[in-house]
């Protein structure tokens, strides 16, 4: 592989990083702020669910990404990686739990208008849609569950101590679901603009199978999102756990499930299939917001508890870092694009 080559994927790299010090903080932050889970522990089990995920279920969301820009030159790929990066970077260095989404899409948006390509509007608008849905959807999951988890163990009067221990499983077995599912719905964010210029090539396993050049960026990414774990993710897993709402373990565990159903929702092929042969609406492939998700459950079970013990400020700030990240991205990615092109005189469309 050329060294260039190399060089552009070093901004994919760096946003896995990002997402991986960001985002894993909705699939551990609830069971790492109740202390129910050392982050030692949280790190290693994300880290290598995380690649699986990316690795054998990410392809489905990455054909959303490429209908809303398909970036056709790997200076253009870089750049765009990058801008979201850097953003995703300011807002993680503030302790907020920001979204990858948004900042990749906002840096689509920015080279489209650079490069003059239509941004397409069909694609554009299920993807906001499923912004909105996100949280909502997460909160009516998480709702429900928390009643329906709390009578089950008013019923089944575990001992404290077994109570203690069977959480503490159940949540370990909720954060390798959810970071599967961060893997299959967010490695488009990561490696999604570089599939159109990969500088990989497919090779065969074995006879049967097929190592695809998707399956090696989407690798790759993976392995960046779990350094971007074990290095910079506590202090976003304490603004999670703890600052929006007082959790206990079980409601812990609620919004790490309720949060990881809703990735696997809008990730799953297999889901999509299924809903179209039984003739039911099928749910876009769309990579969501890990951290609308997760916020989305903590207020449902606070409204739940009548939503006195929400810290309204808390979600007032992440709420702006929402508004101010896919528009700070796609702006960084405009005047980095203008540079690459006229400064450093590189290839960033054709």
């Amino acid at each position: 592989m050329e060294i260039a080559a190399l060089l552009a994927l070093s901004s994919g790299l760096f946003l896995g990083w990002s997402l991986g010090a960001n985002d894993a903080a909705n699939v551990f932050g609830t069971a790492v702020g109740t202390r129910m889970v050392k982050f030692s522990t949280a790190a290693i089990v994300c880290s290598i669910f995380v690649v699986l995920g990316a690795v054998f279920s990410g392809s489905g969301t990455t054909d959303t990404l490429g209908k809303l820009g398909a970036i056709n030159a790997l200076g253009g790929a870089f750049v765009a990686a990058f801008a979201a990066a850097i953003t995703v970077y300011w807002m993680t260095k503030a302790g907020l739990p920001v979204s990858t989404s948004q900042a990749i899409v906002g840096a689509i948006i920015g080279w489209n208008v650079f490069s003059g390509s239509p941004t397409d509007s069909q694609t554009l608008i299920k993807i906001l849609t499923t912004w909105i849905a996100c949280p909502i959807l997460a909160a009516l999951i998480a709702a429900p569950l928390f009643k329906l988890t709390q009578a089950y163990l008013r019923w089944a009067k575990f001992h404290i101590l077994r109570l203690d221990a069977y959480t503490r499983v159940a949540l370990i077995f909720a954060g390798g679901f959810g970071a599967y599912s961060l893997g299959a719905n967010n490695i488009a964010n990561v490696m999604g603009v570089f599939v159109e210029v990969s500088p990989f090539s497919d090779f065969d396993i074995t006879h049967y199978l097929t190592f695809t050049s998707i399956q090696q960026l989407f690798l790759l990414g993976g392995i960046s999102i779990a350094v971007g774990v074990f290095t910079y993710s506590k202090k976003v897993m304490l603004t999670v756990g703890t600052d929006i709402l007082p959790l206990s373990p079980v409601a812990a565990w609620v919004i790490v499930i309720s949060h990881s159903i809703v990735l696997f929702m809008f990730a799953s092929q297999g889901l999509e299939a299924f809903l179209k042969d039984a003739g039911l609406p099928t749910i876009p492939l769309v990579p969501v917001s890990s951290s609308q998700a997760v916020v989305g459950a903590v207020i449902g079970i606070g409204l739940l508890k009548g939503g006195k013990e929400i810290h309204w400020q808390t979600i007032g700030r992440i709420s702006a870092g929402w508004v101010v990240t896919p528009l700070a991205s796609a702006l960084v990615c405009y005047i980095m694009l203008f540079f690459s092109q006229n400064v450093f005189l590189q290839d960033v469309y054709h």
